[in-house]
């Protein structure tokens, strides 16, 4: 939730009453810097490409236009794109918080959730589809989704379908959809790939860039252990007992990340986790259950690296440091997230030392080590010879 700030009042843009009265009981008081200069290049028509870390309001930068264009209109004339599940439905509810007067009805179709649940909402006479990439294309080879009329294109957190390898899949969405119509871009980072797509698939598009394009969350703190793998789980055990906020943990691996959760769970209460491997219906209730107070901390592979909109997240541990320089940018923009702070931990393995290097080069920060609290590593040195 934006804090206000110098970007001016939403009232200053040309949205309808209604709309304004939904944006102020979602409690946002003013525009962040993406919506600022985002918004009134969408509304004017123009394609446009959003360049800004996470965290920094870019989903209802492009919402509040889609919902000023399609208000009371019946046809589905916005497709919305997202690399995850968790990020299309968190898009849904924006769009149903922020146009809830406005007559915008929005239908969820994501891989992994049954096709009766698609049917059904693709028969509630939708006027805005969030898709993930993969579940979109079966339903266009199928001929069960009609995007003939589709005026306005989103393809959100760009860099991250780069990432998961579904550029592919996009090239054929963008194929099947009218050429005239508005496509926006949101993205933190822009590989080539994705910048190749933009020149052919977009009509001279501005670019809106808040900040340094690879830089992480400017108010987040980061500390980073010099550890060997026996110190980790004390470590995390006493950096988790350090407040009562929430906590994301991030591993590498599907069976780390079940390992982990079982250790904690020996320790510490309120431990959830998340993986592509558990159920939708088991993600969705892990989710849910961080979000509201639930589970205090989320032990996570990257599949929550995007799209987990938790607010006051106090700290991101990265059990495991990433090999991708640019994955730990989209870590730890789940915590600091608008106006609010937090703290990135980092746990580095002697050999990994060229990998923070890697991730100093891309964000242009220092990101010096240090040795972990003697209370953890004594109680590391007592595990090692109890073993």
């Amino acid at each position: 939730m934006a804090e206000p700030n110098d970007q001016g009042s939403f009232s200053d843009y040309p949205f309808a009453a209604t709309i304004l009265e939904d944006v102020a009981a979602a409690g946002y008081q003013a525009p962040t810097p993406i919506q600022a200069a985002f918004i009134p290049l969408a509304l004017a028509g123009r394609d446009v490409i959003g360049l800004a870390q996470t965290g920094t309001g870019k989903t209802a930068a492009f919402a509040l236009p889609i919902i000023e264009r399609l208000a009371q209109r019946m046809e589905m004339a916005a497709l919305v794109l997202s690399p995850t599940r968790e990020l299309a439905r968190q898009t849904a509810t924006m769009f149903n918080q922020l146009g809830r007067s406005s007559g915008i009805r929005v239908a969820t179709i994501v891989g992994g959730a049954p096709l009766s649940d698609d049917w059904k909402a693709l028969a509630s006479w939708p006027n805005v589809l969030v898709a993930t990439p993969g579940r979109l294309i079966d339903h266009i080879a199928s001929a069960t989704v009609a995007l003939g009329e589709v005026e306005v294109l989103v393809v959100d957190e760009a860099d991250r379908m780069h990432d998961m390898g579904f550029m592919p899949q996009v090239r054929r969405i963008l194929e099947a959809l009218p050429p005239e119509r508005q496509t926006l871009m949101l993205t933190a980072t822009m590989p080539p790939e994705v910048e190749r797509i933009a020149r052919r698939h977009m009509r001279d598009p501005a670019k809106v860039q808040i900040g340094r394009r690879s830089a992480p969350a400017e108010r987040a703190t980061h500390r980073l252990f010099l550890v060997k793998s026996h110190q980790k789980d004390e470590l995390l055990v006493h950096l988790v007992g350090e407040g009562e906020g929430r906590v994301l943990v991030f591993v590498r691996t599907k069976v780390g990340v079940d390992r982990l959760a079982r250790t904690l769970r020996s320790r510490v209460r309120g431990v959830a986790r998340i993986h592509s491997g558990r159920a939708q219906a088991e993600r969705d209730e892990a989710m849910a259950g961080f979000r509201n107070g639930k589970y205090r901390i989320l032990v996570a592979t990257d599949v929550a690296a995007r799209g987990l909109d938790v607010a006051d997240i106090w700290r991101v541990i990265n059990y495991d440091f990433p090999h991708n320089p640019e994955d730990y940018v989209h870590r730890i923009g789940r915590t600091a997230r608008a106006s609010a702070s937090g703290e990135a931990i980092s746990f580095v393995a002697p050999r990994e030392r060229a990998l923070v290097a890697a991730v100093e080069r891309l964000t242009g920060q220092s990101l010096p080590l240090e040795r972990p609290p003697a209370r953890g590593r004594r109680r590391s040195r007592q595990r090692a010879a109890r073993a």
